[in-house]
């Protein structure tokens, strides 16, 4: 397990360079990061000299990486065109997306493995139909449509719900949270049905059954368990997706979270910022991905990480 924890560590290693390298020549090196600096007009020519000295915008690209990323080991994210650290910015909205990403996990789990479960066991009766065609509407509907038809629908027409979420308390998070898994509970719906439906196919159910075990048993001891697992690693995946992911959501409901961090400092051409965000985003997602290879070891004996 050791051997295997430092290999991936190492595997992690080139992802978060060369995607990190590549967003930092995205924002700093093919377009003119001094742009709307100054407003309508060009900036003074001491002023980009200052900002690009300030920023090591002056120094070869690669050079301007290896000094950023010196920076990034140290904990030092950069300070925007504001003059706050970004480190500083992201721990204060950093909660409000985890959050965010929980209520819409909790979706996922319970909503999805429930309808997939039902679909599953129920294969090709009413319910099946109705989980299939159902998940089918919602994954091919954008995110933003569908949270700006719920917010008219429930927030606006019904009152049910807040239509924004700026202060980011859990009942404001709920129909945003919503929002943010509705495609995930889709794909979670149908991958525990298509796991389940196979599984049941298996000697091994066929064994279960043949010594006299209920059907109610069969699936919940002998069955479940194996086709939660890709489920669990969707799951676990989907997980640091979503502390990302949530640009969209976040923005509709204008929530005060990373995600609308990042939405506003590409909106406002702030660099750092955004460059600082995205290397967080990354990290995260490589760190939720390597816990969700470990959890499968646990999940299935047979899968051995040695």
């Amino acid at each position: 397990m050791g051997k295997y924890v430092v290999r991936r560590i190492l595997q992690m290693i080139p992802v978060l360079l060369g995607s990190t390298f590549l967003i930092y020549v995205m924002v700093f090196a093919l377009g003119d990061p001094t742009i709307g600096r100054c407003g309508e007009r060009p900036c003074p020519a001491a002023y980009i000299a200052k900002f690009k000295a300030d920023y090591n915008l002056d120094k070869p690209v690669i050079v301007q990486y290896v000094l950023y990323m010196g920076q990034v080991l140290k904990g030092n994210l950069g300070t925007n065109f504001f003059g706050n650290a970004v480190s500083e910015e992201l721990a204060v909205r950093w909660p409000t997306t985890a959050k965010l990403a929980v209520i819409a996990i909790t979706f996922e789990i319970v909503i999805g493995i429930i309808a997939g479960v039902l679909a599953g066991i129920r294969k090709g009766k009413f319910v099946d139909t109705l989980v299939t065609v159902s998940t089918l509407f919602v994954i091919s509907i954008p995110v933003f449509v569908i949270g700006s038809v719920l917010q008219l629908l429930l927030g606006i027409r019904l009152g049910m719900f807040p239509v924004t979420a700026t202060q980011g308390t859990l009942n404001q998070l709920i129909l945003p949270g919503f929002v943010l898994g509705s495609l995930s509970v889709a794909y979670v719906a149908r991958l525990t049905r298509t796991n389940l439906v196979e599984n049941l196919r298996a000697d091994y159910v066929r064994t279960a059954k043949a010594k006299g075990l209920t059907r109610a048993r069969t699936v919940s001891v002998h069955t479940l368990r194996n086709s939660l697992i890709p489920v669990i690693t969707f799951i676990g995946a989907d997980f640091g997706a979503l502390l990302g992911g949530a640009i969209v959501t976040e923005r509709i409901f204008n929530v005060n979270g990373v995600g609308g961090f990042l939405f506003r400092s590409i909106q406002q051409k702030d660099g750092v910022s955004v460059v600082g965000t995205v290397v967080c985003l990354v990290l995260v997602y490589l760190v939720m991905n390597l816990i969700v290879d470990l959890l499968y070891g646990v999940l299935d004996p047979r899968i051995s990480h040695d």
